[in-house]
């Protein structure tokens, strides 16, 4: 299965997972802004849905990734 970051902007970061890419926007996944380069690179899948990013520990659903709205508890950027 395929897994990698495509794109990081000053909005957000650019994941293609099985040949379908997604957004997050540093708005809703703050987890991510203001990181390292190869922190947010280094993301590995698990199983159908479920992508980490070991140096970050930060684990996210491809649901929570498409439905945002469904999941509207979000930890404070450091």
């Amino acid at each position: 299965m395929e897994t990698e970051v495509t794109n990081i902007s000053k909005h957000g970061i650019w994941l293609l997972v099985n040949g379908r890419e997604y957004f997050l926007p540093f708005e809703q996944f703050p987890w991510f802004k203001n990181k390292k380069l190869d922190d947010i690179m280094n993301v590995q899948l698990f199983g159908e849905n479920h992508l980490y990013w070991e140096n970050l520990d930060i684990d996210l659903s491809l649901e929570m990734i498409e439905h945002p709205e469904r999941f509207p508890l979000q930890a404070r950027a450091s």
